[in-house]
């Protein structure tokens, strides 16, 4: 098989609207640039210590929390459309009023309102995607989607890289006009559904149609392992940047090509990859994998010595091993939900990314001012090990629970 004809099936099948939400996503992603600078921006132009740019970004975390639960709740009664909107909108003009605040009490209440209402949109996005999908292609559409969101990434950490170095006010500008330009795109071109919830026949599943996500055994632990992972993987958007900039000295710009490289190949290998990996072992099979990769990328550090090239290797190993898991962590989740409750399983799992918005930022800074940053590589490294385990055992419980249970099609 060609390499043309492997990218042309990878793209092949997909429907028109979810297309329409990958458009949105790429153009409200390519303004990300406050969240990957906001522990620079707090430590370089706002004087705070490196702990407490932490704390910030674990309110952050704790904002998102309440804005998944929410936004889940809220999706599963009326509909992710309005959700999605109303995110994208509010969403907008807080980046811009959070560009404004200077005190820090100040920016912990701004951070929280923001995260709130901007987390809220993913459940509702997730819904979107799943109710505009198939079975067959739903694993490529979330990978779609990723690709927009690490496409717009690569964009957005390239040129936030070069706007940081201007003047940090503008990232919170260009954050908020995106957000909001989306937002009216979305409206034109996705016309409110007639129906949101839509049944996906064709699957056979395990019979949980009355389960909750939240008394559904499996996905708890699921969700349990995914916030180790994600506590992990989360570094690289919070401490990362700050290592990169005391310990190997390398600049605004320098930071920005390494945010934009990890969009960049993601954007340009991923789909081709869940084509060429879907449906040939179970999800579980290749997230195991892709968390240890995850690890690997920041041990590296303490194992190797160099300056930019060293954080480019870790680069490209951190992000094969994120497209090895974040897809078919969506594909997960998805399989255990229904159309009644796929709000509330989008939700927790976004309520468990946003969990580890709050460990690692917080629990990572307070280990990098006092123990340095060696102990937090070690720290990440063994985290993920046991993640890793953690999701090799969960794989044989959920094969016991599919063969033994009454299957549902």
């Amino acid at each position: 098989m060609s390499l043309l004809t492997l990218y042309r099936d990878a793209y092949t099948g997909l429907s028109r609207k979810t297309w329409y939400l990958s458009a949105v996503m790429l153009i409200n992603r390519s303004g990300t640039m406050v969240v990957p600078f906001m522990t620079m921006y707090a430590t370089q132009q706002l004087g705070f210590s490196i702990a407490q740019a932490g704390i910030i970004m674990g309110i952050f975390g704790v904002g998102a929390i309440v804005g998944t639960y929410l936004g889940g709740r809220l999706t599963d009664k009326i509909g992710f459309y309005k959700i999605q909107l109303f995110a994208l909108l509010v969403g907008g003009v807080l980046f811009i009023v959070l560009g404004h605040l200077r005190s820090y009490t100040g920016i912990c209440i701004g951070t929280f309102l923001l995260s709130m209402v901007n987390e809220s949109f993913r459940p509702a996005n997730s819904t979107a995607i799943a109710h505009y999908s198939i079975p067959e292609n739903r694993t490529r559409s979330y990978s779609l989607n990723r690709l927009a969101i690490n496409l717009g990434w690569a964009v957005g950490g390239a040129v936030g890289g070069l706007l940081a170095e201007m003047d940090y006010q503008l990232l919170f500008w260009v954050d908020g006009i995106t957000n909001i330009s989306a937002a009216i795109i979305l409206f034109f071109v996705l016309p409110v559904p007639a129906k949101t919830v839509k049944t996906l026949s064709g699957e056979a599943k395990p019979d949980r149609a009355g389960t909750s996500a939240y008394r559904d055994k499996i996905y708890l632990g699921f969700i349990c392992l995914t916030v180790l992972f994600a506590f992990c993987f989360f570094q690289l958007f919070t401490i990362l940047p700050v290592y990169y900039r005391q310990s190997l000295r390398l600049t605004e710009r320098h930071i920005g090509f390494l945010m934009a490289l990890n969009g960049i190949i993601i954007a340009l290998t991923e789909m081709v990859l869940v084509h060429s990996l879907d449906g040939k072992h179970p999800p579980l099979y290749y997230i195991k994998y892709g968390v240890v990769l995850v690890g690997i990328s920041f041990g590296i550090f303490n194992l190797l010595t160099g300056g930019f090239l060293l954080a480019i290797i870790s680069i490209l190993i951190i992000t094969v091993g994120e497209m090895l898991s974040m897809p078919f962590m969506n594909t997960f989740w998805i399989s255990r939900s229904y159309d009644h409750n796929r709000g509330e399983y989008a939700a927790l799992y976004s309520m468990g990314w946003a969990s580890a918005q709050i460990a690692a930022p917080s629990i990572g800074g307070w280990v990098a001012d006092h123990l340095g940053f060696d102990v937090l590589w070690w720290i990440i490294l063994g985290v993920s090990l046991l993640a890793s385990v953690g999701f090799i055992v969960l794989a044989r419980y959920s094969a016991i629970e599919f063969r033994e249970a009454p299957r549902r099609k």
